[in-house]
C-alpha cells in the first residue's frame, strides 16, 4: 500500500469519527464522509464493505484498542481493590474526555447489536479486550473481597458510571460551570467501590 494511501485511510476514520461526535451516528454516510475528506465515495468503497463496516472497524481495530491501552496504563490485575478501580476511573475520564468522537462510538458501541455481531463474526471472546481487569476481578471475588457477580454484572457496576458520568462532563462543556471534576469523580468512585466491596 503506497503511504498516500495510508493517509486517506487516517483521513476516512478521523472525520468519520468526528462526524460521529458532532453531529450523531444517524448522520455518518458515506457520501458525507468521502465529500468531507476530499476524496470519492469509492475509495472509500475500497476499504469498507459499506458504513456498518466501517463502523465495526472503528469500533474494534481503533477505539476499542486505544481506549484499552489508555485505561490500563499503570493498572496491573494485582493492585488492591480500591486503588486498581480508582486508576481504572482516573485513566477512563482523562482519556476520553480528550477524545470526544472515540467516546462517541464507544456509547454507541455499549448498545449495539451490529457491534454484537462484529465480535461474534471475529470470534471475540470475554478476555480478549481488557483481560487485566478481568483477572483483577477474579483475583479480589476469589480473595473475597468483593461479591462474586459475573464479569458483565460488574462492568455494568463498576464502568457504566464512568461513562455516565463522562457524559455529563461533555454536557456541562457548554455551561457556565462544570460540575463533573477530578474531585467528583473519585468520590463517585469510592463511593461505586464501598458498595461491592463486603
Amino acid at each position: 500500500m503506497r503511504p498516500k494511501n495510508l493517509g486517506k485511510e487516517e483521513a476516512i476514520r478521523t472525520i468519520a469519527l468526528q462526524i460521529i461526535a458532532e453531529e450523531g451516528l444517524e448522520n455518518l454516510s458515506m457520501q458525507k464522509l468521502a465529500k468531507a475528506a476530499g476524496i470519492s465515495p469509492r475509495t472509500i468503497y475500497i476499504k469498507y464493505n459499506d458504513k456498518d463496516d466501517l463502523l465495526v472497524k472503528l469500533y474494534v481495530d481503533v477505539v476499542l484498542s486505544e481506549y484499552e491501552k489508555a485505561i490500563l496504563k499503570g493498572f496491573n490485575s494485582e493492585m488492591n481493590f480500591a486503588e486498581g478501580i480508582k486508576k481504572l476511573w482516573l485513566n477512563g475520564f482523562e482519556y476520553l474526555k480528550n477524545n470526544k468522537p472515540y467516546f462517541a462510538l464507544i456509547q454507541y458501541g455499549k448498545s449495539s447489536p451490529l457491534l454484537n455481531k462484529a465480535y461474534q463474526k471475529r470470534d471475540i471472546k470475554q478476555g480478549d479486550f481488557f483481560g487485566p481487569i478481568i483477572s483483577f476481578l477474579d483475583r479480589n471475588m476469589q480473595a473475597g473481597i468483593i461479591k462474586k457477580f459475573p464479569h458483565d454484572v460488574y462492568r455494568a457496576l463498576l464502568f457504566s458510571p464512568i461513562l455516565e458520568l463522562i457524559n455529563e462532563y461533555f454536557d456541562y462543556t457548554e455551561r457556565p460551570q462544570q460540575i463533573i471534576t477530578d474531585e467528583v469523580i473519585l468520590a463517585c468512585c469510592e463511593a461505586i467501590t464501598k458498595g461491592v466491596t463486603l
